[in-house]
């Protein structure tokens, strides 16, 4: 089983990388292969609804970040984690950038894999954040993972995530979690028939 986490910061072994491999080390020790992927620095291009998508099975733009995610999800991830710094009570505008474009254009390949989101503040306005990052695994059949308490960790400068020792220990659970819900779906490999979609605009 693998899990791949996808750690939405620009600051290369920050805070929320720390967060993130807190869960990755718990996923280990449980028998669980994790992968981290960082959005790094470069600029992100989000999804311009042009819908070429449907013709490619892919998002139209080339860039090697999309193309690494969406080669994991086809090669068959079982779990996957979203970590993201909270600006102004949301993610980062350029993971939001990018997970727009591949829940777009992947939804198919991540439906009832377990999902969870990891968020790192200084202060405030990480459930905001959770909240916007929960909305792409409930909109697609994916089971929520969760832990002792939400799903954040507190720090400002670089190190300071490793002082909140409850929210490294919230980090902990949610791996045990993971781990434990992967292993029971493993085990049934069953899932509900999925009815076909009925929209309803309300403008007609």
């Amino acid at each position: 089983m693998k899990v791949l986490l996808i750690n939405g910061s620009p600051r290369k072994g920050g805070n929320t990388h720390i967060a993130l491999s807190e869960v990755a080390k718990t996923l280990n020790e449980n028998g669980v292969e994790t992968e981290i992927v960082s959005i790094g620095v470069k600029a992100m291009q989000g999804c311009i609804a042009c819908n070429r998508c449907r013709e490619l099975e892919r998002c139209v733009f080339q860039d090697e970040l999309y193309d690494r995610i969406r080669k994991q999800l086809e090669d068959g991830i079982d779990g996957l984690i979203v970590g993201s710094p909270t600006y102004y009570a949301g993610p980062n505008g350029s993971l939001c950038a990018l997970l727009d474009r591949v829940f777009y254009s992947s939804s198919d390949l991540m439906k009832y894999k377990p999902a969870a989101a990891v968020t790192v503040c200084r202060r405030g306005g990480a459930s905001a954040t959770l909240d916007r990052l929960n909305k792409y695994f409930t909109i697609n059949h994916m089971p929520v993972v969760s832990s002792q308490y939400w799903n954040i960790v507190h720090g400002m400068l670089p190190g300071d995530a490793l002082q909140d020792a409850e929210g490294l220990q919230t980090m902990r659970m949610l791996g045990k979690n993971m781990a434990w819900l992967l292993e029971n779906i493993a085990k049934e490999k069953k899932y509900p028939e999925i009815e076909s979609a009925i929209r309803t605009n309300f403008i007609r």
